[in-house]
């Protein structure tokens, strides 16, 4: 990969990754209600996610997936259901008091990692990069050895600031009132992500 298409590469994974989205929004929620450090474990499932993405796309597998409308359409579909059932479940916890023992390192990782997974723009995302940034006439291999540490890092820089941001909302948001709000404001965007992503399946509006 040449510099001038390293740099388009990099420029292109900086607007994929930083732009809000389901990941985000749980990054925020564990930085608010576990503290920075132990949030950390959500962003190595974000990055578990998105190396296997990377070497699935090297392969094809991501590209084979959109081309089966039906396991496309399923994977969207349990997509857009965990996404709301996340936001229901946070919304009716909002005004509760978080749980004084925090949740398994495992836990936390494993929630991420699924968040990621089903998220939809990660399927668009890694294709659009491969389809666009990967050249047919030079070895897979070369080109992975710029690409994937390159998405790595700056897809690590872009959610420990989400969860750094969480952990400053929850220090600020102290009263009960507030701290309800912004968890509900959280809870809120996982629903709409699903119903935007159910829309897109039926084509509503």
């Amino acid at each position: 990969m040449s510099l001038e298409g390293w740099l388009i590469f990099a420029a292109f994974w900086v607007v994929f990754v930083t732009s809000p989205g389901p990941n985000a929004v749980n990054c925020i929620q564990n930085g608010m209600n576990l503290g920075f450090r132990r949030a950390l474990w959500g962003v190595l499932g974000i990055l578990t996610q998105a190396l296997l993405f990377l070497i699935l796309s090297a392969a094809g597998i991501t590209a084979l997936l959109t081309h089966s409308p039906t396991g496309f359409l399923i994977a969207k579909l349990l997509g857009a259901a965990v996404l709301i059932w996340l936001g229901v479940r946070n919304w009716r916890a909002a005004d509760k008091p978080l749980a004084t023992q925090a949740p398994a390192a495992g836990s936390i990782y494993v929630r991420a990692f699924m968040i990621a997974t089903i998220n939809p723009k990660s399927v668009a995302g890694y294709l659009a990069a491969f389809s666009q940034f990967v050249q047919p006439d030079v070895p897979i291999m070369a080109q992975m050895s710029a690409i994937v540490p390159t998405a790595l890092v700056i897809t690590a820089l872009s959610y420990c600031g989400y969860t750094a941001l969480g952990a400053v909302l929850g220090r600020a948001a102290m009263g009960a009132v507030a701290n309800t709000v912004v968890r509900r404001v959280l809870a809120s965007c996982f629903i709409l992500y699903g119903v935007a992503l159910a829309a897109t399946i039926f084509n509503w509006g």
